[in-house]
């Protein structure tokens, strides 16, 4: 590998400021990057125009896929290190660029973007671009299914989007750095990783530290992440976020996950697909601050909405791939059964807050349409710094570190109406599992709750034996109104509570 030693320096003339943004760094550390987010945060936000060439902007979806990354060219492969590098070339719908360092010592240095570092297979052939251009983004590998392979552990690539991998896993939801005005009236705003540094690992090392410095209209922050590749991959997250003199924000949104829902079990339609459900997430699960846990099946609404569950020091959150079957998705080649859930753990006490989830129609397969997050009472203020920590990680829900309550929570929700029988009704089913038959003693009861715009017909519980699960069956009326309906429902034996709550938000036709 020939990488140079000496930084590429872009010096900045419009301002004293910008000119001590982009000086080089040396002794780096974390440190570093937060000096560079409050000074960016202490001047007015400089629109970062793209550099790039309208024949990469112009570049198809399918011509972009035909640029792939030299793997002879990968970074730490010649020197036998555990982790190693690849660059996404810029274009297509990538058109913002980012820095990308390695350090070294403690000494940053830069990796210049070259044409040699990539492999050209379509049509598309590069006039002469900058070597200071950079990238959209990188890939880091580890050999995470095998010692004799190295498999992908993490990408980074567009805004502030980033994800990760565990073993037997293939990608699906993304995490971001921070959401602002997601899910609001207002435009939402979209902060941008400018530009990373790469702690080389050593040749023993058992993880991998990546900082970001973050830009946006409204914030500027420094985030460090650790990976910790496994059977569940770890990512640890820490923040410091400055806010703009004079920003407006509605909402900062901070640890937030973004993924895609468009059809399962609980929808209405299937909308003529042959699959029986599509989505890289099925449903939102809470861990409250006082131990209650929560379950939120997704769906796909007909206008944008919005849900958010008050708490005081979660204990964690996270969008969840719950069903594992293939049968319940029928793709080879999405594979969405493989798919990884992702779990926040908050480091710290986090105060006063709410969990938020959007939900955002979607015509198909090709959007992301669900965010969570979480939204302190507190919100940052001009002149201090905001400090966050969390643990992010990416599980299977079928391997021993899977995360779920201790009890039983909810395996199924179905929705339906008859055509002849009462089709004015609708029915709803909702399946406990994980709870057992519990012979004897004081009978197994559900506890539901039905909000305004709907009356409560008939519920029924019964014990299904096909697979050992607890089935619940109620019917509601709607008063007309089109108001959406909340519900809530657990089950629980004299006064010990079995399941998890499931709640759900149920939208009249």
């Amino acid at each position: 590998m020939n990488h140079p030693v000496d930084r590429i320096v872009r010096v900045a003339a419009a301002s004293l400021v910008a000119a001590l943004v982009l000086a080089p760094l040396r002794a780096f550390n974390r440190g570093e990057v937060i000096r560079r987010a409050q000074t960016l945060a202490a001047s007015p936000y400089a629109n970062r125009a793209s550099d790039l060439s309208e024949s990469l902007r112009q570049l198809t979806y399918d011509e972009y896929r035909m640029i792939q990354f030299d793997e002879r060219r990968t970074l730490w492969a010649e020197e036998g290190l555990p982790f190693r590098v690849q660059f996404f070339h810029p274009g297509f719908v990538h058109d913002r660029t980012v820095q990308v360092s390695q350090l070294v010592t403690g000494e940053p240095l830069l990796i210049p973007f070259e044409t040699g570092l990539f492999r050209y297979h379509g049509q598309f052939r590069p006039a002469h671009l900058p070597r200071d251009l950079g990238f959209s983004g990188f890939r880091i590998s580890h050999p995470l299914n095998s010692t004799a392979k190295f498999d992908e552990l993490a990408a980074f690539q567009g805004a502030s989007y980033f994800r990760a991998l565990g073993q037997g896993q293939r990608y699906g939801l993304s995490a971001r750095g921070l959401s602002i005005d997601t899910g609001a009236s207002r435009p939402e705003e979209f902060p941008l990783f400018t530009e990373f540094w790469i702690e080389r690992p050593a040749k023993d090392a058992r993880q991998v530290v990546v900082h970001a410095l973050m830009e946006s209209p409204s914030a500027t922050g420094a985030f460090q992440f650790t990976l910790i590749p496994g059977p569940s991959t770890t990512v640890e997250v820490e923040l410091r976020l400055f806010l703009r003199t004079g920003a407006e924000v509605g909402t900062f949104g901070f640890a937030p996950l973004t993924s895609m829902f468009w059809h399962g079990e609980s929808s209405a339609t299937v909308n003529n697909d042959y699959r029986p459900e599509v989505h890289d997430s099925d449903g939102l699960m809470i861990h409250r601050g006082n131990g209650e846990w929560i379950w939120r099946p997704l769906s796909n609404p007909r206008q944008v909405r919005t849900v958010s569950f008050a708490d005081r020091d979660p204990r964690g959150f996270g969008l969840v791939q719950r069903d594992r079957r293939f049968a319940s998705y029928e793709d080879l080649e999405a594979c969405y059964h493989l798919r990884p859930s992702a779990w926040v753990k908050p480091r710290g006490d986090w105060g006063r807050g709410e969990l938020r989830l959007v939900e955002i129609p979607t015509a198909d397969e090709t959007n992301d349409n669900i965010v969570a997050f979480w939204v302190p009472e507190e919100k940052p203020l001009a002149g201090r710094a905001f400090d966050l920590s969390y643990q992010l990680v990416w599980y299977m829900e079928t391997e021993a570190g899977s995360i779920h309550p201790p009890a039983g929570r909810a395996v199924g929700t179905r929705l339906g109406r008859s055509r002849t029988h009462e089709p004015e009704l609708q029915r709803v089913i909702v399946d406990f599992g994980h709870v057992g038959k519990r012979e004897g003693g004081d009978e197994v009861e559900a506890v539901l709750d039905v909000g305004t715009g709907a009356q409560l017909v008939h519920q029924g519980l019964q014990w299904n034996p096909f697979n050992e699960t607890w089935r619940l069956a109620f019917a509601l009326k709607p008063d007309g109104s089109g108001r959406p309906v909340e519900l809530r429902a657990f089950l629980r034996q004299a006064d010990d509570g079995l399941t998890e709550t499931w709640t759900y938000l149920w939208q009249p036709d």
